[in-house]
């Protein structure tokens, strides 16, 4: 934990960078898909999906093709998976506020085209009811319950395809656990899965 928050304010001070840096804000949005393994007796997650969409801000300092520098967005997140257990299905859904910080380099390649790689932590919170009743499911009564923060890492690259637009991709691998899943008769905690996903991107900077 400490760690996560140690990177988070060192990109931090990276995306506020000098005057002279080129600071943009803009909108960004895209799809993602999830996928959480229960790893306990017959339960099974299928990878899910969804949508998010939000506001990002950008810092680059220029160095000749190179740019070097940071970004750092706030997004609703949306998801929704299934569990199964013996043919039998629920809806796990998950609705976050997702803040990713992310330290980022640029290549021109011509004019305002070029590639971008970036890497960097993501926290979520968690806004929605995040749980999913499993009892009727199964003859042990199970239950799962999404953590109320979640704390994960990207890393992406993508096409930066004018002065205002920017289409990317990323993997996004979670470091701490993203729910448990516990026995409602002992309370006894079953599994603690970690969730990763792939998303994709559309960006618009003003």
């Amino acid at each position: 934990m400490k760690k996560f928050f140690a990177s988070f304010v060192l990109l931090a001070a990276m995306v506020a960078m000098p005057a002279a840096a080129q600071v943009k804000f803009g909108v960004k949005g895209g799809l993602n898909s999830s996928n959480m393994k229960f790893n306990y007796d017959n339960l099974t997650n299928k990878s899910g999906y969804g949508w998010y969409a939000g506001l990002t801000l950008k810092a680059t300092a220029p160095l000749g093709l190179f740019g070097l520098g940071g970004d750092i967005s706030a997004f609703y997140d949306w998801r929704r998976s299934k569990a199964e257990v013996d043919g039998l299905q629920t809806t796990i859904k998950q609705q976050s506020i997702i803040i990713p910080l992310n330290a980022r380099v640029n290549f021109t390649i011509v004019k305002s085209f070029g590639l971008y790689i970036a890497t960097g932590p993501q926290l979520g919170i968690n806004v929605g009811d995040g749980g999913a009743d499993l009892g009727s499911m199964s003859s042990i009564k199970e239950h799962f319950q999404l953590k109320k923060t979640q704390f994960s890492w990207n890393i992406g690259a993508g096409l930066i395809l004018s002065k205002h637009f920017e289409l990317g991709a990323a993997y996004n691998l979670g470091i701490g656990k993203t729910g448990e899943l516990k026995d409602l008769t002992s309370d006894e905690i079953k599994n603690r899965p970690k969730q990763k996903s792939w998303v994709v991107s559309l960006a618009y900077y003003f």
